[in-house]
């Protein structure tokens, strides 16, 4: 689509990773896009003060780092250079599951290890970079603008920092304040009722501290421990830019508290079931202060079934569906989000919302299906516990088991895990007899074209791999 073919206004309602994508999408059909945030955004790729996961652990998936580079070309070489890590998922990084480490195997699945800041760091300047794209920083969404009949949003109020509330006109707003929006709050002012919502509360603690590398010191560029039902526990070490290892420990129930003294940090990961991020960190130079975080509940909230919906208005991101970040799934799920609404807006304008949500519908329900199972399995954890629920639950203990041992199995976990295959794929009947029978692989197995008969494609790596193969 060439300057002279876009048309209108837009508006993108916080300059997250969700918003920067969202208006990356935006720009190329409409001929302004305007994002506004409360915050003072860097210059630079640098924490700020309204993205407190930020400091934490953090990693592009398979899927992720597929549907960045579809949205900006030289994705991969450009955060290379600066100083990511690209990885194959299965071989460089050992995943620890239920006590049981993972084989490591090739797999083509392509991910990165990356801070967040660096990420969105780089994501905000592609973005910047647009002519048709403007950032408003210190700007605060206090509401929004509509017809008299309340049919349609038609712009947001905004707050300048230091200034009066002004209006904004648009012909579409966006929904990526986060966690804490108040975009139901605004809807019910305009007299929409709100969207139905799913909560589940794992009662998650992280604390990080980062320790200084040395380039080839570890086998792995990332190791991945997490909690299970009798261990609440966990630990992600990651190898980030800057020579870093960014390690988090994770606690899983009520009243769990974790240390941040460097001294007590270092000796708490010698007390978990798999030692070797201790022996990693053992010694290491400490860099920085600790950065703790408490989860808030996650929220998945359902606007595919309101029978009213506003045209002009749309919700990405953690305003719509915001996950327990253990399974590293919120990136990519914000670009799937943001793929979904270019080709929706390649149908036209009117009708969007609908068209949108009911997509975003589908791609979200096998990320929260993987995110809630996993924290149902905690005792502590409020939810409702049916059969199916707890047969795939206890499948999926076999399948860890099993992976300990077989890379083909291990591949067909990770897929899943990633989002680039759906759920249903573990269930295939020859991943379920090497499961179930314990089959091995052949000393020499090509785990790529093993696999290969057993994966559907799915969204929302679908375009990529029918057209070029994995990543």
């Amino acid at each position: 689509m060439t300057s002279r073919d876009r048309s209108g206004h837009a508006v993108v309602l916080g300059a997250s990773i969700a918003g920067l994508l969202a208006a990356r999408v935006l720009s190329d059909t409409f001929a302004r896009v305007t994002v506004i945030d409360r915050d003072e955004l860097p210059v630079a790729a640098a924490p700020r003060r309204c993205v407190p996961q930020g400091e934490h652990g953090h990693g592009l998936l398979a899927a992720g780092h597929a549907a960045l580079a579809e949205l900006f070309d030289g994705f991969t070489a450009d955060t290379v250079a600066l100083g990511g890590v690209p990885v194959d998922v299965q071989r460089d990084i050992l995943w620890i599951t239920d006590g049981h480490p993972l084989r490591n195997a090739e797999s083509g699945l392509r991910g990165l290890c990356l801070s967040r800041p660096a990420i969105e760091g780089y994501v905000r300047a592609r973005v910047t970079a647009l002519p048709n794209i403007e950032i408003r920083a210190q700007h605060e969404a206090v509401g929004l603008l509509g017809t008299p009949d309340r049919t349609r949003v038609t712009g947001a109020r905004v707050l300048p920092k230091g200034g009066a509330v002004q209006q904004l006109d648009a012909d579409l707003v966006v929904d990526a304040t986060g966690r804490g929006n108040r975009g139901p709050t605004w809807l019910a002012a305009l007299g929409y009722d709100p969207a139905p919502e799913e909560t589940v509360d794992a009662n998650m603690v992280y604390v990080t501290r980062e320790f200084r590398r040395t380039p080839g010191d570890a086998p792995h560029a990332a190791i991945a421990q997490s909690p299970w039902p009798g261990q609440p526990y966990g630990v992600v070490a990651i190898n980030v830019e800057g020579d870093r290892r960014q390690v988090t420990l994770l606690g899983c129930g009520p009243g769990i508290t974790l240390p941040s003294d460097v001294d007590e940090f270092v000796a708490f990961t010698a007390r978990l079931p798999d030692r070797r991020v201790h022996d990693l960190i053992s010694g290491a130079e400490p860099l920085g202060p600790p950065h703790r975080m408490r989860l808030p509940v996650s929220v998945r909230r359902r606007y595919e079934r309101l029978t009213q919906l506003p045209e002009g208005f749309v919700s990405v991101g953690d305003a719509m569906c915001s996950f327990n970040p253990a399974y590293g799934q919120g990136i990519t799920v914000a670009a799937a989000e943001a793929l979904a609404l270019r080709d929706c807006l390649a149908r036209g304008r009117r009708g969007l919302p609908r068209r949108f949500y009911a997509r975003t519908a589908r791609l979200l329900r096998a990320p929260w299906e993987i995110a809630v199972g996993g924290d149902l399995r905690f005792a502590h954890v409020d939810g409702v516990r049916t059969r199916k629920t707890k047969l795939i639950n206890a499948y999926i203990g076999r399948v860890c088991r099993a992976a300990e041992h077989d890379p083909v199995v291990g591949r067909a976990f990770l897929r899943v895990a990633n989002l680039v295959a759906a759920p249903p794929t573990l269930f295939a009947p020859a991943i379920v007899a090497r499961v179930l029978w314990g089959r091995r692989p052949t000393p020499n197995v090509n785990t790529t074209q093993a696999c290969a008969i057993h994966d559907a494609p799915h969204h929302p790596q679908k375009r990529q791999e029918s057209q070029k193969g994995s990543r």
